[in-house]
């Protein structure tokens, strides 16, 4: 996977880019290399399959989220993910129908353009505290969004006027055309140019929104952020995004986590890895400390002649799973016995005292000297 280019790269648009700017420079690149444009041109053709692979991915909003999150690694276990059409050729039909409009002479898409169609989906992100997000909370997050024009209500009309129906295409948004081709004459269905395919004609658009209906506004959105949500997991808003076509249902919004460190733990999926220091009477001897954990401390038993290295499991102490909330991970604990730098003469004594007991060679224990024993030999 490691030869494949970024999609957001291949497409040329930022990683903030919406459905309709993603769709443009797909319909872009489509037509400059699509192979019945360049016959017999390998480069154009690979180019043309890079595109389409990019598009398939980046225009599914579950495909992006997982890119987003694993990148290529995403979809390289056989699944459908990139690399061909699998699944994704609905809205396919419409760029090509689109594309080929073009080669001919026109510009609209081949199917009816005034039905209901979602709206475009937003992205957001929003960074939390380590524990908000293991336990889950509840955020408040700002947003610009299109909004109903509190003048016209959503019309585009002009207060006293109303939309009127289409009379180049009778209100059904579509206008058909006969080209003469290589082939002979084709009919062709495209966009109506009157109504941009909604059937409806504003004559005096409000001028708050200049007939769109919709206003942009900032506004308030509150999250529920579930227990165990992981750093670079994307929360699904439905139906907060940008307001459908005709009809049609809001996109959604896209809220990307982004979870800050903690100053004592480590987080590796449900799991919590704590580092725990103990002095070396204490690895010798054993003993019952109280060890932090996200709950609050408990209560533990060092046994005696515990080394550094050695770990222990707290079960249940860890992250819930996002799914199953009362299931949770562990907590592990690393025992690292420190090791003092500095001691008094009386503690240096008993250590000497300690190690002539334990057999160690005290003669060349006593020659290893300390700076500030090698100071005090300078001035006697």
């Amino acid at each position: 996977m490691a030869d494949k280019k970024d999609f957001y790269d291949v497409l040329s648009v930022g990683k903030d880019a919406n459905d309709s700017d993603i769709k443009k420079a797909y319909r872009k690149l489509a037509k400059k290399y699509h192979p019945d444009i360049n016959p017999n041109d390998e480069t154009a053709a690979h180019n043309f399959r890079e595109a389409t692979e990019a598009y398939e991915v980046l225009s599914d909003d579950d495909k992006r989220r997982q890119y987003d999150q694993f990148g290529h690694a995403a979809f390289s276990q056989g699944g459908q993910g990139a690399g061909g059409f699998n699944g994704g050729m609905g809205d396919m039909g419409d760029i090509f129908g689109d594309m080929f409009g073009d080669f001919f002479g026109g510009g609209g898409r081949r199917r009816s353009q005034n039905g209901p169609s979602k709206g475009a989906s937003l992205r957001a992100s929003l960074e939390l505290e380590f524990k908000d997000a293991v336990f889950g909370t509840d955020k408040d997050i700002n947003i610009t969004v299109s909004d109903e024009c509190d003048t016209c209500h959503g019309s585009g009309a002009k207060a006293g006027t109303h939309a009127e129906t289409c009379g180049q295409c009778g209100g059904s948004g579509q206008v058909r055309y006969n080209q003469q081709t290589i082939l002979g004459t084709v009919q062709s269905v495209r966009t109506c140019p009157g109504c941009q395919g909604s059937g409806k004609v504003i004559k005096e658009k409000c001028t708050t929104c200049s007939g769109s209906g919709y206003v942009k506004k900032r506004k308030k959105i509150s999250v529920n952020i579930p227990a165990g949500i992981d750093h670079g997991q994307t929360i699904r808003l439905k139906g907060k995004g940008e307001p459908g076509r005709n009809g049609g249902p809001r996109g959604d919004i896209l809220l990307t986590i982004y979870v800050k460190d903690h100053a004592d733990f480590v987080r590796q999926g449900t799991d919590i890895y704590y580092q725990m220091k103990i002095s070396m009477a204490q690895a010798a001897l054993g003993t019952e400390l109280e060890v932090p954990t996200l709950d609050g401390n408990v209560k533990y038993t060092i046994e005696p002649g515990t080394q550094t290295g050695t770990r222990f499991r707290l079960r249940g102490k860890g992250v819930p799973y996002i799914n199953h909330a009362k299931a949770r991970g562990d907590q592990y604990i690393d025992v690292v016995v420190d090791t003092p730098d500095k001691l008094t003469q009386r503690q240096k004594e008993l250590f000497l005292e300690l190690a002539e007991s334990f057999g160690d060679d005290i003669a060349s224990i006593k020659k290893k000297k300390g700076f500030f024993d090698k100071v005090k030999d300078v001035f006697e």
